[in-house]
């Protein structure tokens, strides 16, 4: 592979902002992905709970979920500021029209995509997510799958995420990068 900067791979011209549901990676590959471009790495869901105080948690059962994507839309304008830079969102957060608009329109967004029963097997571990407190995650990530994945399908960098080692779906972000003249 030739080299074209001084680090590994090319760095993007802009944000790079990961989208897709719960548990397929958004942190654990933006982290990675990060490091192996050179760039910063925000998680926005840290930011958000930074900026507010209490955990996305807590911001849903005090004020709700309209409240919270207000606030989460806020933080993602704030992230994406013109740096280049690899932002990990919430699974909802591209849902909403004026935060979606806002990622095609200043970053690069990708998505990363897995099938819903292996997102299941992977949340199953921890339970701080208030959208599966109480519920069957595969029926509520199935559920989500649906409603959700037209929005992320909006992105202009799909990259499945399967059972392989994080460094897989890295390379396969880099490549894509690659090939995409607008990141």
């Amino acid at each position: 592979m030739a080299q074209t900067h001084s680090s590994q791979s090319p760095a993007p011209q802009r944000a790079i902002v990961l989208v897709g549901l719960m548990g397929v990676g958004k942190t654990t590959v933006g982290r990675r992905l990060a490091q192996r471009l050179g760039l910063p790495f925000v998680d926005a869901d840290a930011e958000i709970e930074t900026a507010a105080g209490m955990t996305i948690a807590e911001i849903f059962e005090k004020f709700g979920e309209a409240h919270f994507r207000d606030g989460e839309r806020r933080v993602i304008a704030r992230l994406i500021d013109g740096s280049r830079k690899v932002v990990a969102t919430g699974g909802g957060a591209f849902i909403n029209d004026a935060t979606r608009a806002l990622i095609l329109d200043q970053a690069t967004a990708v998505w990363l995509d897995a099938d819903p029963s292996i997102l299941a097997e992977r949340v199953a571990k921890r339970d701080h997510r208030p959208l599966l407190r109480g519920k069957d995650p595969l029926k509520v990530l199935t559920d989500l799958a649906q409603a959700r994945n037209p929005y992320y399908a909006l992105a202009p960098i799909h990259i499945a995420s399967k059972a392989v080692p994080h460094e897989a779906t890295v390379a396969a972000i880099i490549d894509a990068l690659q090939q995409d003249k607008s990141a």
